[in-house]
């Protein structure tokens, strides 16, 4: 049965408004037929009826259109589609010339190639206020496929949080912040920070220290099916500043995303999302030729002239 495709636009960038006939035209040609298009630039989950009975959602963007919506879509289940019209394009398998290469077997003949990735929740328990009780009170916060930074923000003093993995207690990481990376997210900022790069398949987070007072401070691969907690010491609060929205001071990041501002107490929680991200696979792609091709492993320094 042909696949019902709905289309998911970052309208901001000019190429991919005048590529989307070249979309349509791709996807109509194989036999699929598109349902609908959705801004991918608005907030808030997609829902059922937005979807319009689509089979597969085409993402037209960059990594970060990709991030978005794969946080935006993760309820429905569908299988994504990355068309990449960004810089790099490390998770968008496709452009113009292989979507066109492979459009049968995606839209028509299938099924297509279908790989799962791991999406972190993560959760914010507030300390209670001076003069309104000892007690805990649970925040919602949201989702990130690639990564939750606690970064620690104006006045850029070092911050703490002591780090506790499945309940047991352990150490206090001083410095810059701290990113819990997914294996998707290993090589952006948790790769920046000197964290290991983990192949997408591997069911395991990363936690790893950002500008660490303590150079014995060395980033460590836990389980998925862990649960790491993260309680905050020491915060910065911009001067002048009481309330926790908006940003600046100590903040939590997800997926690049600054979403509130952190108090002392305050605990970050990170697990696994229970259901996974699917993404069609560019059969032609090889995840290790990707890390060379574009993001340079282990390339040699350049002579001038060369």
């Amino acid at each position: 049965m042909p696949a019902k495709v709905l289309l998911l636009i970052n309208r901001s960038k000019p190429e991919i408004c005048s590529s989307l006939d070249e979309v349509r035209a791709i996807v109509h040609n194989a036999g699929g037929h598109v349902v609908g298009e959705e801004d991918a630039l608005v907030d808030g989950p997609l829902s059922a009826a937005q979807a319009r009975g689509a089979e597969l959602l085409m993402i037209l963007g960059g990594d970060g259109t990709i991030l978005s919506q794969a946080r935006r879509t993760i309820h429905l289940r569908l299988p994504l589609l990355g068309l990449n019209f960004g810089k790099l394009g490390f998770l968008a398998e496709f452009d113009l010339a292989t979507l066109r290469q492979h459009a049968g077997s995606i839209f028509c003949s299938g099924p297509a190639t279908l790989v799962k990735r791991r999406m972190m929740t993560v959760r914010v328990c507030r300390a209670s206020a001076p003069g309104r009780g000892v007690g805990i009170t649970d925040e919602d916060v949201g989702l990130a496929l690639n990564d939750a930074v606690i970064a620690a923000g104006e006045p850029f003093r070092m911050i703490e949080a002591q780090m506790s993995i499945d309940g047991q207690p352990g150490p206090t990481a001083a410095g810059d912040g701290i990113v819990v990376s997914t294996p998707v997210g290993s090589t952006a900022y948790n790769a920046s920070a000197g964290g290991p790069i983990m192949a997408p398949d591997v069911d395991a987070m990363v936690i790893t220290p950002i500008a660490a007072q303590s150079l014995s401070f060395r980033p460590v691969v836990v389980s998925g099916s862990s649960e790491v907690t993260l309680t905050m010491g020491r915060v910065n609060t911009p001067r002048g500043v009481q309330s926790n929205a908006g940003v600046g001071g100590t903040c939590l990041l997800l997926d690049g995303q600054p979403v509130c501002r952190l108090k002392t107490n305050d605990r970050v929680i990170v697990r696994f999302h229970p259901e996974p991200v699917l993404f069609v696979r560019n059969p032609q792609s090889n995840y290790w030729d990707t890390l060379v091709q574009k993001m340079h492993w282990a390339a040699r320094p350049r002579l001038r002239g060369e």
